[in-house]
């Protein structure tokens, strides 16, 4: 290391000690803040879940502003749910620090042990040996369905659904070739239309699903990520919405269905014209 490398760690230190410090004010009882001392762990979910989020539509814009800001923002979650726990004697920030970073050095054998890796590919592989590893030495189950259940119960639904028809792939459960999901596609599709023409809604509902998680299938066969995929039609609609809006000399609501697809397609080409 550097000394310049070395100065700047200490300067990194020294902000997240401040941090630190500021959280642990805000939980105290003495002049702390009354919100933030009625918090639990639980009632920080949605805001842990929040500014993850917020972290990834940051990236995704690319400014480098609001990527610090939120990044800091879901700092200040691991920083408070470690304060929480140490109020309790449960762990320390400490002990999350130390956990991850021993982690780390477990599961990279090629970086800070005498493995030899030769891609990215082998890397991965022996990731996943290692993490098999820890669970029997946990007494983990090793069991296909729990692993998959624990996708299902900890994750949002799409990222849960690609990381369980990934997991299934592995263990065989997989096409012989891009052709047999997009046969698996068709499939689907036509028995939820034959669902809808029913009006059972509920069996509609799960070939809905089935519909859902072949398209999952084929993003992943094709390496393409749906929760980016959808993240970026969700943009491209609202941005398509706001131009309609800009274009318009009334309320949307009030416009014909005709005169909103004409408004739509004007939008539509007027985004291509800025791109």
């Amino acid at each position: 290391m550097t000394f310049s490398e070395s100065i700047n760690n200490q300067q990194i230190l020294i902000a997240l000690d401040k941090l630190i410090q500021v959280v642990a004010q805000l939980r105290a009882t003495d002049g702390g803040c009354p919100w933030d001392l009625a918090q639990t762990p639980q009632s920080l979910i949605p805001y842990i879940i929040e500014e993850a989020y917020e972290v990834v539509d940051a990236l995704h814009s690319e400014k480098k502003e609001a990527i610090t800001e939120e990044l800091g923002d879901l700092l200040l979650q691991v920083i408070l749910q470690s304060q929480i726990a140490q109020e309790k004697g449960d762990f320390s920030l400490e002990e999350v620090a130390e956990t991850i970073t021993a982690k780390l050095i477990r599961r990279h054998p090629h970086v800070f042990a005498d493995v030899k890796v030769a891609n990215e590919t082998e890397v991965h592989h022996n990731w996943e040996k290692i993490k098999q590893q820890e669970k029997t030495e946990k007494q983990e189950s090793n069991l296909l369905s729990d692993k998959l259940k624990d996708y299902a119960r900890s994750l949002p639904t799409i990222m849960a659904s690609l990381k369980i028809s990934k997991q299934a792939a592995k263990a065989g459960f997989e096409w012989e070739n891009a052709e047999g999901v997009w046969d698996k596609f068709k499939e689907e599709l036509e028995e939820f239309q034959e669902a809808i023409e029913k009006g059972d809604k509920q069996h509609a509902c799960e070939e809905l699903g089935d519909l859902l998680f072949t398209v999952i299938n084929l993003g992943r066969w094709y390496k393409l990520d749906p929760t980016i995929a959808l993240q970026g039609t969700n943009q491209r609609f609202i941005k398509r919405i706001a131009m309609m809006e800009k274009f318009a000399d009334k309320p949307l609501e009030e416009y014909t269905i005709l005169e909103l697809e004409t408004l739509w397609q004007k939008a539509k080409k007027q985004l291509i014209v800025n791109s």
